[in-house]
């Protein structure tokens, strides 16, 4: 990475955080929390610096000897203000696990005896652990280690900053720098002083605690001893709930996993998640409680919530009828999909099947691009930049967004409907094409929720604009808008351009023993349905063996 003019660039960041905290959340901030931010400008600049360098780094432990900065120079007099201050702490009581995090084999030898030739840190921790189960300072452990562990007491406070900030625990420090930097790019949107992700102190708390379930979930604990500590009532903040609805979601897909189909079932019942009802239908499946499963499978097809839940609908149904020995009801009408066969040599591996159509189908006359989701993506967002990046309230809380807070709820195209329409325009006038054009060199490689900058360069971009048509461009974009989360995946892999005849036609490529997935069939019958051109490839290889 390419060093920045200022060596204090991590310092002025920092400062820029708290100065926006400080203005923005105020009334939202501990007492602590105050403390820290009036205090950290007293300090020297040296001990802010070195502070700021330890809370971008990874853990809360960190030995002085390894905490070398040309720009900060002697980290233990830059530390003295910082312990002084009870944010490090010089004397932490360590674990024999932090321990051994801490110091190499060699250095740990000189804690525990000689160290077998060829033996492993974790075979060593593994053998002491019995005997070393009370965590001991560093003196303890080691007199004559000749270091200084530190313990970054402000650690979780920091944590808390950073979330309050990016509204987010997923955006590093480091956003900072790579903007700086110039690797990314993010579009300006206008920031009201009253622009912030959290409107309550108990939303900051809710999130924090939701965030450590989930991750306690990702460490393998059970979901029965997660699910006492998950807030038992819907939340009142929107996409707290929201994150709250996930993760039982989650936990009932563990449930589900091991067979534990009540506990499934309950769980999917209480909650309101995409896809939630459709599971808890197979759950009383599973049960054999089949009348109340064609009960529920019914409400829903009276008003289902997705594309995705009919289809799973039209299956189920069926098989409920049967089961419960009602008629069948006749299938609903669907026009077939358009398909071809290849028999091609097998490529050499690592090439995908994809590469390999596209090799064959390709002419000088009639190119041929892979693009999967990035193509119709793009244009959208291309197209559409100016709505999609409107400062509508809520939207939008710091200048580190690669896209609103609220895509993918269910009243995002709602919000902006006079910008989406104004876009929408466009494609009436016939001012699409320029308007993409230059919108594609104005804004290249800024960050975007829909715009694939490394897939699409500007011959890519000219013959789309020259062989889809404007209608055609409108029903994509449409049913892209009508479930962004769910249709931005599953378009078709390959798209052909003949320039001449000013035409296209998307392929869907599936190789041996390879099948449709449920959201490519929903692309596929939507191209069919409205005569937008769209085929499956099936590919064999000519030289397998029998």
């Amino acid at each position: 990475m390419p060093a920045l003019p200022n060596p204090f660039y991590y310092l002025d960041n920092f400062r820029t955080v708290l100065a926006w905290l400080a203005g923005r959340y105020d009334d939202l901030l501990s007492d602590d929390e105050r403390r820290f931010v009036a205090g950290f400008g007293a300090l020297p600049a040296v001990s802010q610096a070195l502070l700021v360098r330890m809370v971008m780094r990874k853990g809360e432990l960190f030995r002085a000897s390894k905490l070398r900065y040309a720009e900060i120079g002697d980290a233990g007099a830059a530390a003295v203000p910082l312990v002084e201050a009870g944010w490090l702490d010089a004397q932490p009581e360590l674990t024999l696990p932090q321990l051994f995090g801490l110091f190499t084999l060699g250095e740990l030898a000189e804690v525990f005896g000689t160290v077998a030739r060829g033996a492993r840190k974790a075979e060593l921790l593994a053998r002491l652990a019995p005997e070393h189960v009370a965590a001991r300072r560093l003196a303890d452990w080691w007199p004559t280690a000749g270091d200084t562990v530190y313990c970054v007491s402000v650690d979780a406070l920091c944590e808390r900053l950073r979330l309050m900030f990016f509204g987010n625990l997923r955006q590093a420090w480091s956003e900072f720098v790579l903007a700086d930097l110039g690797i990314y790019r993010y579009e300006p949107v206008p920031l009201a002083p009253s622009s912030r992700g959290f409107q309550t102190r108990q939303d900051i708390d809710d999130y924090l605690h939701l965030h450590r379930c989930r991750e306690r979930l990702a460490q393998g604990e059970a979901p029965e001893a997660l699910f006492a500590d998950i807030p038992a009532t819907a939340l009142d903040n929107a996409w707290l709930e929201a994150r709250r609805a996930r993760l039982l979601f989650q936990l009932a897909q563990q449930h589900e996993k091991a067979r534990a189909w009540p506990a499934a079932l309950a769980l999917y019942q209480a909650i309101r998640h995409p896809g939630a009802r459709g599971r808890a239908i197979r759950m009383l499946e599973r049960c054999e409680r089949y009348a109340d499963a064609l009960a529920l499978a019914e409400a829903a097809a009276l008003a289902p919530e997705s594309e995705a839940e009919s289809q799973q609908l039209g299956r189920i149904m069926p098989r409920l009828r049967r089961q419960l020995g009602l008629a069948r009801l006749p299938a609903p009408a669907s026009a077939a999909i358009g398909q071809f066969e290849l028999s091609l040599p097998q490529p050499a591996p690592g090439v995908p099947v994809e590469q390999a159509v596209l090799a064959h189908l390709r002419r000088p006359e009639a190119p041929v691009h892979y693009v999967e989701n990035t193509l119709i993506n793009s244009l959208f967002g291309l197209l559409c930049w100016d709505a999609i990046f409107a400062p509508v309230p809520g939207a939008f809380f710091h200048p580190f967004h690669s896209g609103p807070a609220d895509l993918l709820a269910a009243d995002f195209a709602a919000r902006r409907v006079a910008q989406f329409d104004a876009c929408f325009a466009l494609l009436d006038s016939g001012a699409y094409r320029e308007v993409i054009r230059q919108r594609y060199r104005d804004k290249f490689n800024t960050q975007s929720p829909f715009v694939y900058w490394g897939v699409l360069d500007e011959a890519l971009l000219a013959l789309a604009l020259d062989c889809l048509p404007a209608s055609h461009l409108r029903l994509y974009f449409r049913r892209l808008m009508a479930d962004i989360g769910t249709n931005r995946a599953g378009l078709p892999d390959l798209i052909q351009f003949w320039p001449a005849e000013r035409r296209y036609r998307l392929v869907e490529v599936k190789g041996p023993g390879d099948r449709l997935q449920d959201n490519q069939i929903r692309w596929l019958h939507y191209c069919i349905e409205h005569g937008m051109p769209v085929s499956v490839c099936y590919v064999q290889w000519a030289d397998a063996a029998p």
